[in-house]
């Protein structure tokens, strides 16, 4: 992976193939992603829905790109999460876990696929039932949804990543919502789920990041999570915590022969990407995963929780600072929500009214901004939501 040319440029969206294999890996989570949605029932197993999840993306991504001279790695970016009602993100059980779903819950499904490190990332929030989802449910997702929209507005080439911190708590606060603290919305680059270019969801006194300019051609993860309760998510059960990311920049020698085993099968498996416990062997991992974390050599995704009976509901996608414009390339159609709120702020309708893409011949209105392949038709779907009757 340290190949020196790749090292020496650094590929980006000025490159066609490189906007390809983006579009690619998006196709695929965005298809991962409605399976693990037409499979959310009650009494469904977590974990069976994770491993669904991972194998489609595993499958998929592993079709492509076959008959290449180059080896291209490609596979999962980020392990199928299933996190439902009051927890937060990151749950993605072990095998042995029987945790299953049940009737009202709401689901937050999360997951990523690569394509020669080139990452897309799709996160959405899905309530088990019939019909339209109403009360403070309905709030919660209508308040992830159009913050999420306001975000692919707000974060263009010229405007700085407080805007958008700003903008996404106003919106939450329409809903009577609040946004989570501590999740992050970060540039992605080649390998790099994780940039140095970050937008906050809450600014808070002890959390700083510098501030950010977005430019064109760069690649953004956004990540909106709202809760009913107050958006300040604890961690309850660190055994809970299954997936983890190899800290490249760390070294140690590990002193227990299982943390080392367990050690030399990551960096051989998942050198760069997020990767779930349950793909390593379960006794060895667990006893060897501590060692590697205390020494951080490894960066745990907590499962957060907010409290009992509060709800939250998350919205992530993927989208690329094209010269055209902001191409949304993960997403998934929203339940007919009937929110208790309605969004009479000035301000946030303007937010809602800029277009996505700049240059399109004759005068459409925003929705039509939006190219007709299916990722993206979830713009027109949710503008309505600012109305809060549909």
């Amino acid at each position: 992976m340290s190949d020196e040319e790749r090292e020496e440029k650094e590929l980006d969206l000025t490159s066609p193939e490189v906007v390809t294999k983006y579009k690619s890996a998006a196709e695929i989570v965005n298809k991962a992603l409605q399976l693990v949605l037409s499979e959310c029932k009650p009494k469904a197993k977590i974990v069976d829905l994770c491993e669904k999840g991972d194998a489609f993306i595993r499958e998929q991504s592993g079709n492509m790109y076959k008959n290449v001279k180059k080896k291209i790695e490609r596979g999962v970016a980020f392990p199928t999460c299933i996190s439902v009602n009051n927890t937060v993100c990151h749950f993605s059980p072990l095998a042995s876990d029987e945790t299953v779903l049940e009737d009202g819950d709401i689901v937050k499904v999360d997951m990523g696929c690569h394509i020669d490190g080139f990452i897309a990332v799709v996160a959405h929030t899905h309530v088990i039932q019939q019909g339209p989802v109403s009360g403070r449910a309905a709030d919660v997702i209508a308040a992830a949804n159009t913050a999420a929209e306001v975000a692919l507005r707000l974060v263009r080439p010229g405007k700085k990543n407080k805007d958008v911190t700003e903008a996404i708590q106003k919106v939450a606060a329409a809903y009577d919502c609040k946004i989570v603290e501590g999740v992050l919305s970060h540039q992605m680059k080649q390998f790099v789920i994780d940039g140095n270019k970050v937008v906050l969801s809450v600014s808070a006194p002890d959390t700083r990041v510098d501030e950010a300019e977005f430019e064109e051609n760069e690649v953004y993860s956004i990540d909106i999570v709202t809760s009913t309760g107050e958006g300040k998510p604890k961690l309850l059960d660190e055994k809970q915590t299954t997936i983890y990311k190899r800290a490249v920049d760390k070294n140690y020698h590990l002193k227990m022969k299982a943390s080392r085993f367990i050690f030399s099968e990551i960096n051989q498996k998942f050198p760069i990407m997020p990767f779930s416990a349950r793909a390593l062997e379960e006794k060895r991992a667990r006893l060897g995963l501590v060692e590697c974390v205390n020494h951080d050599l490894l960066q745990p995704y907590p499962v957060l929780h907010e409290k009992p009976g509060d709800l939250v509901a998350h919205i992530k996608f993927t989208v690329l600072l094209m010269p055209n414009g902001s191409d949304r390339v993960t997403s998934h159609p929203l339940q007919e929500l009937q929110p208790t709120k309605t969004v009479d702020d000035p301000e946030i309708k303007a937010w809602l009214a800029l277009a996505t893409k700049t240059k399109k011949k004759g005068g459409g209105k925003k929705k039509k901004g939006k190219k007709g392949d299916k990722a993206e038709d979830t713009t027109a779907d949710a503008e309505p939501m600012d109305a809060g009757t549909e």
